[in-house]
């Protein structure tokens, strides 16, 4: 019996307390969240059709290019063996273009690398504001897809300003100022496990679902990159396929994909790092699989979110930009601010519907940190608060020149 009680779920704590509600775990928030968004979209005239449409291209427009970048990645780091922070160690004089050039890459991971790297006391402050002005998050996943030769344009210019703005905090400061102390001889060091450390949720088992549902996701990403590829490049698949078979693949594909990705970030979460092994040695998709299906989240709730708040207030945000023009670029530096990639990417879409200035996008992309922001906010906050201000500097410098000669 007593083996029977110590088993109960609420052992440690007792009965819950009359009137005190039980924690919500992180599931069931999103389920919530996610049912309260279909609510929404349900709630509006034609609600039906954005959550068909909005779906399919947060698939087929972004998560393809998520998954595709990460896996990428992935190859190419177990087939280089880099130790990042060795090469730091050995080319200091580097770090701040080395940091610029993690930060511009597609997606939070590279800047999170970066960060990291700083937080064991192996990268300057010049090179954390550096990966923080370049690095523009998931949302350049989102202009990638659609509007490529801006997102080179910003690439460029986000590494250019990135490289010259950490090199003026390093001039001003000093390589040392505020960087935390490394563990003796770390830099030297080489990495704590051999081949990779296991992902943070490798060691726990999971539900039958979870697992096959990312067997299901993964079949779905193959022909999702191929249509997502094509979209790309102008070619619509059910434009000629669809005549012929009477169904259109490329939206229904793109919709399984986007439900399927939904159900494993409501299981899921975020999950564990990219580029870990499975305790069995292999390497581990399954924080692939997570990433994208996080990143598919915030994109479905930015498409679907923004399509029902026009549809409900009937807001003619073209004209609403037009009428607060001069703040704009401002505007989009601010939302740079908030950590997360969410935000970021509702200014990308405003971006892409024509709504926003190229002034404002490359404001916010200059200023924005994406996810890369909450790994120094968690281990040294003073640091992440200063770095996001001088971020912020070059990125209303840049939005107001590009708002005098383009708007």
């Amino acid at each position: 019996m007593s083996a029977l009680i110590a088993s109960l779920p609420f052992r440690s704590g007792g009965l819950p307390r009359p009137g005190r509600l039980p924690p919500v775990s992180g599931p069931v928030r999103r389920a919530l969240a996610l049912a309260a968004l279909v609510g929404a979209a349900l709630s509006v005239p034609g609600g039906a059709a954005i959550l068909h449409e909005s779906l399919a291209d947060a698939y087929l427009a972004v998560s393809v290019y998520v998954a595709g970048t990460l896996l990428l990645l992935l190859l190419l780091e177990r087939r280089l063996g880099l130790d990042l922070s060795a090469l730091l160690h050995r080319h200091q004089r580097w770090q701040v273009p080395i940091a610029a050039l993690l930060g511009a890459f597609p997606g939070c991971g590279g800047a999170i690398v970066a960060l990291t790297q700083y937080t064991r006391g192996h990268l300057s402050m010049g090179g954390v504001v550096a990966t923080l002005t370049a690095t523009m998050g998931d949302a350049m996943f989102l202009l990638l897809a659609q509007a490529p030769a801006t997102a080179g344009l910003i690439v460029a210019v986000s590494v250019v300003v990135g490289i010259l703005t950490g090199l003026a905090v390093d001039r001003l400061h000093g390589p040392d100022f505020m960087r935390p102390r490394a563990a003796p001889d770390a830099a030297m060091a080489g990495p704590a496990c051999p081949g990779g450390c296991p992902s943070a949720n490798a060691d726990h088992a999971e539900g039958r679902l979870a697992a096959g549902l990312r067997r299901l996701w993964l079949l779905v990403l193959g022909p999702g990159l191929v249509l997502g590829a094509m979209l790309s490049f102008q070619v619509d698949p059910d434009a000629w396929i669809a005549p012929v078979l009477g169904v259109a693949p490329g939206a229904a594909l793109g919709v399984a994909g986007a439900v399927l990705s939904l159900a494993l970030w409501v299981l899921v979460g975020r999950g564990g790092e990219v580029g870990a092994e499975s305790p069995r040695g292999r390497l581990d998709l399954r924080p692939v699989v997570a990433t994208t299906c996080f990143v598919t989240g915030w994109v479905v709730f930015a498409f679907v979110g923004f399509e029902v708040v026009v549809q409900a207030l009937a807001l003619d945000l073209a004209h609403w930009f037009a009428v607060a023009a001069p703040l704009v670029p401002a505007i989009g530096v601010a939302i740079g601010l908030i950590p997360g990639c969410g935000p970021q990417i509702l200014v990308t879409s405003l971006y892409l519907a024509d709504i926003a200035p190229l002034s404002a996008q490359l404001g916010n992309a200059l200023s924005n940190d994406g996810d890369a922001l909450f790994p120094a906010i968690a281990v040294a906050p003073k640091a992440a608060f200063v770095a996001t201000l001088y971020s912020a500097v070059p990125a209303l410098g840049a939005a107001y020149a590009t708002y005098a000669l383009v708007g």
